[in-house]
């Protein structure tokens, strides 16, 4: 591990926290504190993801070694690396919830690779910080493969976020409440190593901003702009409405890849969306099965709905707007934030048609064609079908002559295809003459329409498949899912199980349909 570098300049340029015990606390006046990860009994390396091991310059032999397991399960540190946890706060559920910060997490160091670039390596799990809370620090197996699996897989689908290295065994039981219903058991622990260019959210800035800590607020957003933001002028007197602008633009396109592969965050509170435009802190997420704008995958959510997947264009804004609250107090005229939030409008809608023009095999979505997405979107909703195999099988429509047929397997119900048929192919007939009008060839569309409407998606119940078998020392599945999601786009041969609709027996099962904020 010898290639790993470190250039430290969030503890470097950034005011920490004097005090260095681990007890629960209100920590004013800093960006962070310095923590070590508390170490534990038997690590062992479970999974890792080559691409990212190579990103950071890890070969075979940095994998294999036992100081590899020692480090990323926070037992051992490297030359270079200065832990520390992050101080900031956070809306959950549109209410301010005051200072949360890392209470898992704490983050070994910034990693410079060969080409320049940035990876924060964080440890979930790795024990108790300040920001713990009643807490004690640690995270489970079954939360941590999934957040393992979900980082590396958003990323082969070519959506914005943040990655996963490494998944490690703690060797101790750690106790949830998986449903908080006063029935807590002992799980397996596990660690995940997550690599970003920065963890910094939103909540970083709200923190400040809501102390009244205005000079510290101001040097965040400085250090922000200077390190994350190359491309913009650190000294230009309008840099903060700039920056501002570039994050909402950021996060309009993070959300527009969600809402193209029906992927549903689950819980986006404040303190879970990043300034990079990157998907963060993987809880409980899920992906649409059977197509519902109201469905969320948060059992904490579960009655008021507020993170479901038709909501999440509108609550990112609302997330900026939590934003531009926070950054109002450094400028003369607020005013000129309402740039960037309509800006996210616009670049939303602009990525939202384009995707969908893409997925529809179309050059482009005209006026008229918004109304046929809605149609679409309407009629899976209301014949349950399921949205991932849906897509993939349009490209396989004759524009000719347009039939139901290729999308047989995408119904969840028979008796519920039979009864809106007229109303598919009514829908299929108007698809069909508007692939005519574009007149492209139909293999060149397929192939065009194949490379944007994925073949396999990490559905709930194939990790909860593998979380099962992990828990039995059965890993073989991670790895198998790992190979699969690599080449989300592509048939490959011998797949077809982890293609295959949500199977009957997951439709209520627990991490199969919902799941709670419980790590």
């Amino acid at each position: 591990m010898r290639n790993l570098h470190f250039d430290n300049a969030f503890v470097r340029e950034l005011p920490g926290d004097p005090l260095t015990d681990l007890r629960p606390r209100q920590v004013t006046g800093a960006c962070y504190s310095r923590v070590d990860p508390t170490p534990v009994s038997a690590p062992r390396l479970v999974a890792h993801s080559p691409e990212v091991a190579a990103a950071l310059g890890l070969d075979a032999s940095d994998l294999a070694s036992q100081k590899f397991t020692q480090v990323f399960a926070g037992n051992a540190l490297l030359p270079g690396m200065e832990p520390y946890a992050a101080c900031y706060g956070g809306h959950q559920f549109g209410n301010w919830a005051g200072q949360l910060g890392d209470g898992r997490a704490i983050s070994l160091g910034e990693a410079v690779s060969a080409d320049g670039r940035r990876h924060e390596l964080q440890l979930k799990g790795a024990g108790l910080t300040p920001y713990s809370r009643m807490a004690d620090g640690r995270a489970v197996l079954r939360s941590s493969l999934r957040e393992f699996l979900c980082s590396e897989a958003m990323h082969h689908l070519g959506v914005p976020t943040t990655r996963a290295l490494s998944l490690v065994l703690t060797g101790e039981q750690v106790v949830r409440d998986m449903f908080y219903d006063g029935h807590p058991r002992a799980e397996p622990g596990a660690i995940v190593c997550r690599v970003a260019p920065s963890f910094i959210r939103f909540g970083n800035f709200e923190i400040f901003a809501a102390r009244g800590e205005e000079a510290i607020l101001r040097q965040l957003v400085d250090f922000t702009i200077r390190r994350d933001f190359p491309e913009l002028d650190a000294t230009a007197p309008d840099r903060i409405q700039r920056w501002f602008e570039e994050v909402c633009v950021r996060t309009a396109r993070m959300i527009a890849h969600w809402m193209r592969v029906g992927f549903v965050h689950g819980v986006m509170n404040t303190d879970n969306l990043s300034v990079l435009g990157l998907t963060i802190d993987y809880g409980p997420y899920g992906w649409l099965e059977d197509v519902d704008p109201d469905w969320t995958p948060n059992t904490t959510d579960a009655h008021g709905r507020r993170y479901a997947f038709g909501r999440q264009p509108e609550i990112a804004q609302w997330n900026l707007l939590c934003l531009a609250r926070a950054l109002a107090g450094l400028l003369k005229d607020p005013e000129v934030l309402r740039a960037g939030l309509d800006r996210y409008g616009e670049v939303y809608s602009q990525e939202y048609r384009r995707m969908h023009a893409a997925k529809l095999g179309l050059a482009e979505l005209a006026d008229d064609d918004v109304a046929l997405v809605q149609r679409l979107y309407t009629l899976m909703q209301h014949a349950e079908v399921d949205m991932t195999l849906a897509f993939r099988a349009l490209a396989d429509i004759d524009p000719d002559a347009p039939s139901l047929a290729p999308l047989q397997e995408a119904f969840y119900r028979d008796d519920l295809r039979e009864r809106h048929a007229g109303e598919w192919q009514a829908w299929l007939d108007d698809y069909g003459a508007r692939l005519r009008a574009d007149g492209e060839d139909s293999a060149v569309r397929r192939q065009r329409m194949h490379a944007v409407n994925p073949r396999y998606v990490l559905r709930n119940y194939l990790a909860q498949q593998a979380i099962d078998r992990a828990e039995q020392d059965d890993f073989t599945m991670i790895q198998d899912l790992l190979e699969v999601l690599r080449r989300p786009y592509e048939d490959q041969a011998g797949r077809d199980a982890f293609a295959a609709r949500r199977p009957e027996w997951a439709r209520h099962r627990a991490g199969c349909s919902m799941l709670s904020c419980s790590s």
